[in-house]
């Protein structure tokens, strides 16, 4: 799911693309994608886009007449910019935004359509998609403590919820914690001064860093491969590959449709996490050590 820095390298690309152009049409080729009725989809056309901004991991086009429309990409929704008229690809395509000088292609992977679209007025309705999550790159650490606390949950949890933490997923939570040398299993309440520090600071730099890496990389052009597996980074999707900066192999923990990659060595004293269904057929065999794992499969 395309995450804080993902977005943001949208809306950096999107800026001189649309931003004070008119919408000229808007062509469905999902039923699906669109999930608000009222204001209807249609009244968005022939609008000026006047400014675009993030909400958490959704997408807004601010658009005269006090309209905005909402995109969520959810898992697997990927943005495309292509000439003028573009036709919407056959399988993945779900719609186009037409602009004068190019078209915004919305494309999603899989047979699940998950990505949605909304079409709303005014700023308290726009609200209404806001989870609640403070914007990490912009509070400081008695903020980010404050947003900790509001539940307890695990620190890999905690940095996913949208309504603590606002454009954390899945992927930068395990770098965010792998610098902060910190479990994604320990409790948010659990948490000493000085680890508070490290994952506030990890959490900062870890976002920043890639934002504006991403951004380098890209230039003038408009992403085309925005992926939640990305080279250079440290623990995420790097199952069984060594850590960057220890040596030992990279740990994965995968819980429903979500996955937690971590460094044993670095984040939980050398001792491995077991998923829950795992460790209860394993028993006791399941490993419990990085040098118990090393002998087993040696």
């Amino acid at each position: 799911m395309p995450e804080l820095p993902d977005i943001e390298l949208y809306l950096h690309a999107l800026a001189p693309r649309v931003a004070g152009e008119r919408l000229e049409r808007i062509r469905l080729a999902s039923p699906f994608l669109v999930r608000s009725f009222d204001p209807p989809i249609s009244a968005a056309e022939g609008l000026v886009v006047s400014g675009l901004r993030r909400i958490g991991k959704r997408i807004v086009f601010g658009l005269e007449t006090d309209l905005f429309l909402v995109l969520h990409l959810m898992i697997a929704g990927r943005l495309r910019w292509r000439d003028a008229g573009a036709k919407i690809p056959g399988r993945r395509g779900l719609a186009a935004f037409d602009f004068a000088g190019g078209t915004l292609l919305l494309t999603e992977a899989g047979s699940k359509r998950r990505a949605s679209l909304h079409l709303v007025r005014g700023e308290a309705a726009l609200r209404q998609h806001d989870r609640g999550g403070i914007e990490v790159l912009d509070a400081d650490r008695d903020a980010f403590a404050r947003a900790l606390a509001r539940r307890r949950h695990t620190l890999k949890r905690a940095l996913t919820d949208q309504s603590i933490f606002s454009g954390i997923g899945n992927a930068y939570s395990d770098e965010i914690l792998h610098r902060a040398r910190l479990s994604p299993f320990k409790l948010s309440d659990r948490l000493t001064e000085s680890e508070l520090d490290r994952l506030h600071q990890a959490t900062l730099s870890v976002l920043a860093e890639w934002r504006d890496r991403l951004r380098a990389e890209t230039g003038d052009d408009f992403p085309e491969k925005v992926t939640a597996f990305r080279e250079g980074m440290a623990v995420h999707g790097r199952f069984r590959k060594p850590c960057p900066d220890c040596g030992a192999p990279i740990q994965r923990i995968v819980y429903a449709e979500n996955e937690s990659n971590y460094c044993a060595a670095c984040q939980t004293g050398g001792r491995l996490l077991a998923d829950r269904a795992l460790s209860r057929l394993l028993k006791d065999d399941w490993p419990r050590t990085l040098e118990e794992l090393e002998l087993r499969s040696g």
